[in-house]
């Protein structure tokens, strides 16, 4: 950065040095009492002195509130960027980090924070201290679980975990009431999820046992092979009480949300014999059912589909 910088632009309050090849930000910054707004993306900041000494207690410290460092080279998150305690955005995408330090909670001040496209391996409790923070982009990292004490960042309204490694999620994720945006696609999680929900047609013999089940054909174990018989017993009735329908091997899976102790409704597997039952016009009603059973499960129908439209993103 030139020398006398602040001299000649002492109000300056926005300041872009994105994409200029910088390797270091000079200490001409420290001195610009306005400055509340930098943007030094697509650099090669990321050695020592790449930040000037001092950052917290200048000028600059006090007034910055937004700092824009993606696509540089980064390998840690600068300790110095931890001094500024009023930066209410801070971008750090694209670089090399490993790790969020424990001390990003430093930051109170924080509303949006952007780490993604980095090497982060997990994500530290301390993060869930940011009283502030409303939107986390962790996507593109390498993360494999999420802390539980996440669940109290109660101002959160989005949350970018896509293309990470989560194999499940900690059901206190369900207390961030006010979360509006969930991306989970291309974790093993949703990968994991999609797959299951494919639905392989029934075999013949499936076929031939739902319809001796279903329209409830007399059969005596002197009537068929020892192995049939074992067959036929082990029919799953389908729990859609619109269908009156079973199944054996062959069926479609589901989230169905249940109420756990009043408190949470947490996502369980819901296996249906086949994919008319998810459907509210379902032609296959072949039992009498109370009003009441018929709206639980079309709502139930309803949930699942919400559900797999938030975790394919």
């Amino acid at each position: 950065l030139p020398a006398g910088l602040s001299q000649w632009f002492p109000a300056l309050e926005v300041l872009d040095v994105s994409g200029t090849g910088l390797a270091e930000l000079g200490a001409e910054l420290l001195a610009l009492p306005r400055l509340h707004t930098l943007l030094a993306k697509n650099n090669r900041l990321g050695g020592p002195g790449s930040l000037p000494k001092g950052l917290g207690q200048a000028p600059l410290g006090r007034s910055l509130r937004v700092l824009n460092l993606s696509g540089n080279r980064f390998a840690e998150v600068p300790p110095a960027l931890l001094g500024l305690r009023g930066l209410q955005s801070l971008s750090l995408g694209g670089n090399r980090l490993h790790s969020i330090p424990p001390d990003i909670q430093e930051l109170r001040s924080l509303e949006f924070l952007y780490l993604g496209g980095n090497f982060i391996t997990s994500i530290p409790p301390e993060l869930a201290n940011l009283p502030s923070l409303s939107y986390l982009v962790l996507c593109d990292n390498k993360i494999q679980s999420i802390p539980p004490q996440l669940a109290q960042l109660h101002s959160l309204r989005s949350l970018s975990l896509h293309n990470n490694l989560l194999t499940y999620l900690p059901r206190e994720i369900l207390n961030l009431v006010h979360l509006e945006e969930l991306s989970l696609r291309g974790n093993p999680l949703v990968v994991r999820f999609v797959r299951d929900l494919t639905y392989n047609p029934p075999s013949l013999q499936e076929l031939a046992g739902r319809t001796i089940k279903a329209r409830n054909v007399p059969y005596a174990p002197s009537d068929l092979p020892e192995n049939l018989v074992r067959y036929l017993s082990l029919a799953s009735n389908c729990p859609n009480p619109k269908c009156g329908g079973v199944y054996f091997d062959s069926c479609v899976r589901q989230i169905k949300f249940v109420d756990f102790c009043g408190k949470y409704r947490l996502p369980l597997m819901h296996y249906l014999c086949s994919p008319e039952c998810s459907s509210p016009c379902s032609s296959a009603s072949q039992s009498s059912t109370s009003q009441s059973e018929s709206d639980s499960e079309d709502e139930a129908s309803v949930a699942a589909r919400r559900m797999q439209k938030v975790l394919l993103g």
